[in-house]
């Protein structure tokens, strides 16, 4: 063997090796769906949420050999579905997640395999519509990914995560100086299912 196809084979074992534990900026794709909101009047039917897409960004740096901890933030633009005799029949709704927590992976290894997530942080509401206000709620979130190296510095992720937000109104959620909706609900739960590509640094 010539030492250059040695050196080839070298360089090729090295791309496919697991990246070490390094800092890492995660940009994801994905679609949310999940509700827990109802009308305030009788007789409090649910409250659609439409399910839609959604992007996230994570920043993330070592903790030990096989954890990262993780800065998570989240955004969908949806629609609550009001009903057809409310007026107005929805509400344009902007959801963001601001969540601190890690990853753990199950192989030991940072960087590849499968892992589990989890994270703390709060949730932003934000409606489009007048006579509406924003509000921030206290939420966690948990999840199953797995992650493929394809170069020491990029890879691939998949990942399943869900969603709790205490919201514990009783009729007034998005009111601001006049209830142009009554919305009530004790918590909100979405799922989202999601593909990212990590770059490492």
């Amino acid at each position: 063997m010539n030492v250059q196809r040695l050196s080839c084979l070298l360089t090729l074992a090295c791309l496919a090796m697991p990246a070490p534990a390094q800092n890492a900026v995660t940009v994801y794709a994905g679609a949310r769906s999940g509700s827990g909101f109802k009308q305030a009047a009788s007789p409090n039917d649910a409250i659609d949420m439409n399910s839609s897409a959604a992007g996230s960004l994570a920043i993330e740096w070592p903790y030990d050999a096989s954890r990262q901890l993780q800065l998570f933030a989240s955004h969908q633009r949806t629609r609550l579905d009001l009903g057809a005799t409310a007026s107005p029949r929805e509400l344009p709704l902007n959801v963001t997640y601001l969540h601190i927590g890690g990853l753990n992976y199950f192989e030991g290894t940072v960087g590849t395999g499968p892992y589990v997530a989890g994270g703390l942080g709060v949730t932003v509401f934000d409606p489009r519509l007048a006579g509406t206000s924003s509000r921030v709620r206290g939420s966690l979130n948990v999840g199953l990914g797995y992650q493929w190296s394809i170069t020491r510095a990029l890879a691939l992720r998949t990942e399943l995560r869900g969603y709790a937000t205490f919201v514990r109104s009783s009729g007034s959620f998005f009111c601001s100086g006049g209830c142009t909706v009554s919305i009530k609900g004790d918590a909100l739960t979405q799922v989202e299912a999601m593909a990212g590509l990590t770059f490492g640094f």
